[in-house]
């Protein structure tokens, strides 16, 4: 196990399940862990009852990943904070029954699961020393995926199944292709299926709308901290330290979708989530606001 004391971390969605897993984990271990929230209210809670019974080094900042302008904002607050960030895990997640979009006009689960994790780490990588780590927290669903290139937004029968696919997928692309240019600077990338896990992703906040599925499910499936297991070792253990571009599972190489190392794929989303998130792709609105700097 490599040396994270001293180290500085960022995990998105860490007011809950698997996020709020993998920053105990990473605080217990000596890390300085930004906690990525996009609700204020839960990110508290959460906050309070990781720092409740022991002393860990958190921060929580406020970010919602499907508004670019958020994002943006967020990471001009971690480089005036911080002066490195050692650790990404790109954890956070979406899923809707009914087709959603974000504030910018992009199917909600490919806005949020990818091009919010797209904005995000890119615009990070600046602030990234050579022996940084990417985690990318995908899923097993990405082996019936397919990236809808004519039609991203999924105007055209678009159904959850499709739309998550479609991002998890999307998630395993990001990764190879980010490994790929990374190269040169010693900065490894990879991803990861966290397996059955039981958390509140599928659950409606508004109107509970899952939540007693889940409930009766949980018997069945890995807990938070199980799920978060993989992500944990390739964000800290020695064994991996060397390798970039790859789909775990159960902290082991696992197989992927054939499609899914495709270089061409890869290569076209990097490029158009390049467009995406500058507002030049023809389907999404932009809108310009103040960057705002949010510390909690």
């Amino acid at each position: 196990m490599s040396e994270v004391r001293g180290k500085i971390a960022i995990v998105t969605g860490a007011n809950s399940g698997m996020g709020m897993a993998a920053a105990e984990a990473l605080s217990d271990k000596g890390a300085t862990v930004i906690m990525l929230c996009r609700s204020e209210e839960r990110g508290r809670e959460a906050f309070a009852r990781l720092t409740k019974d022991k002393d860990r080094k958190l921060d929580l900042m406020i970010c919602d990943l499907g508004d670019y302008t958020s994002v943006r904002g967020f990471v001009r607050c971690v480089k005036e904070k911080y002066p490195r960030i050692d650790i990404l895990v790109n954890n956070a997640g979406f899923i809707s029954l009914d087709r959603q979009e974000t504030k910018e006009g992009v199917e909600r689960q490919f806005g949020i699961n990818h091009l919010g994790h797209f904005l995000l780490t890119t615009e990070l990588l600046d602030h990234m020393p050579a022996g940084a780590r990417i985690v990318n927290v995908a899923s097993g669903a990405h082996k019936v995926g397919k990236i809808h290139f004519d039609d991203i937004n999924l105007k055209h029968g678009y159904n959850v199944v499709r739309a998550y696919s479609q991002s998890k997928l999307a998630n395993v692309l990001f990764t190879r292709e980010l490994a790929m240019r990374l190269r040169d600077r010693k900065i490894t990338v990879n991803c990861c299926h966290p397996g059955a896990v039981a958390t509140n992703m599928g659950v409606d906040r508004e109107t509970g709308f899952g939540k007693m599925i889940t409930g009766m499910l949980k018997p069945f499936f890995l807990t938070p901290a199980e799920g978060a297991r993989t992500a944990i070792y390739l964000a800290t253990d020695d064994e991996v330290r060397h390798i970039s571009g790859g789909y775990f599972y159960k902290c082991r190489i696992a197989k992927s979708l054939k499609r899914s190392k495709s270089r061409r794929d890869a290569r076209k989303l990097f490029e158009l989530s390049e467009e995406m998130v500058r507002g030049r792709y023809p389907e999404t609105r932009g809108g310009v606001l103040p960057l705002l700097c949010y510390f909690v």
